[in-house]
């Protein structure tokens, strides 16, 4: 596993935890297996589990901006799907910070229309210039623009890392009407007022075609973060993070924000030919140029790709495999 390179212990809070009744919890939390045991990690976090857990350091050199844990796999079964409700925002814990957001997500959940503004929130941590407003279960798969569900989070997580999975599940859902079990939680460590990154886990319920767990880091290159309080050196104000308009852009583009998923450049015709043109001329496949796979843009492999053997291509299968191309062997596309 790429960057793992010491052991630390941070505070992961959980979504589920404080989702639910009483009575329910039981039931919910001992469906949910290799989950850590529930325990006060300080007198300031008493909502959280702590646990130990090896928690990626990111490597600046290699530049990966996220990596797999338990081997790519949930903590959590398709058939926990049944017992838990279609979306859940935790509470702020004492802190004021966000505590993890789930949902059973589906085609007929992702809303439709304009964003709307959400620059009167400021996160924990939250440094006005320096980081974007990152939703923990982007915008575009619930349509949920609330404190619980938005943390301080920096250009490359919010634009970058994130999007590119938090793509992949939109993909799926509009391509096949399924179901998604879907979790993103922020991992601090201690009392930390910013998350040193998010876990994502993924997993489709009708198939096994969308599955990742993920660690995706909270950094931005060339800056350094005081993850205590939030304050970040080394850039100037809106360099960070590409907000330096971004107050503005909430207010006046909400329709274009970077947590808004746009699935292809031509579903944003306003005439709505985008779909038709993109089906005269072919499919939208994902191509990696170093293994030379194709996939469907859904596909849990594509965020896996590295972005200099990553090509996005229209066009027929026949076209592909005549370039010596094979289809992957995980979504048969």
């Amino acid at each position: 596993m790429t960057g793992i390179t010491r052991r630390k212990r941070f505070t992961f809070i959980t979504s589920i935890a404080a989702a639910l009744t009483a009575a329910m919890l039981f039931t919910v939390l001992t469906s949910f297996r290799a989950l850590p045991t529930q325990a006060a990690v300080s007198e300031k976090t008493t909502t959280s589990i702590g646990d130990y857990f090896d928690l990626p350091e990111y490597d600046e050199k290699s530049g990966e901006a996220s990596v797999e844990i338990n081997k790519g796999k949930p903590f959590f079964a398709p058939e926990d799907a049944a017992f838990l409700p279609e979306q859940y925002y935790g509470e702020l814990d004492s802190l004021g910070r966000c505590t993890g957001a789930y949902a059973l997500l589906s085609e007929e959940l992702m809303p439709s229309g304009s964003r709307g503004s959400i620059s009167e929130y400021e996160p924990s941590g939250w440094q006005e210039g320096y980081y974007q407003r990152s939703h923990l279960i982007a915008w575009q798969l619930t349509g949920q623009n609330i404190d619980r569900n938005l943390i301080a989070g920096t250009e490359l997580l919010n634009q970058e890392t994130m999007k590119g999975y938090e793509e992949s599940v939109a993909q799926y859902l509009t391509g096949t009407g399924n179901h998604v079990m879907y979790r993103v939680t922020p991992v601090y460590e201690g009392t930390n007022r910013v998350a040193s990154g998010v876990l994502m886990e993924a997993q489709s319920v009708e198939d096994d075609q969308l599955c990742f767990c993920v660690y995706c880091f909270n950094v931005q290159p060339g800056g350094k973060i005081n993850y205590k309080t939030g304050v970040m050196t080394g850039l100037a104000a809106g360099s960070a993070a590409g907000v330096a308009a971004s107050k503005a852009a909430s207010d006046s583009t909400a329709g274009k924000d970077p947590d808004v998923l746009t699935l292809t450049p031509d579903e944003d015709v306003s005439d709505g030919a985008g779909a038709d043109s993109r089906a005269v001329v072919g499919m939208d496949y994902v191509l990696n140029t170093n293994t030379k796979k194709f996939h469907y843009p859904y596909c849990s492999s594509v965020p896996t790709i590295k972005q200099k053997n990553r090509k996005d291509f229209t066009g027929s299968r026949d076209e592909l495999i005549g370039m010596g191309y094979d289809p992957c062997g995980r979504c048969k596309p």
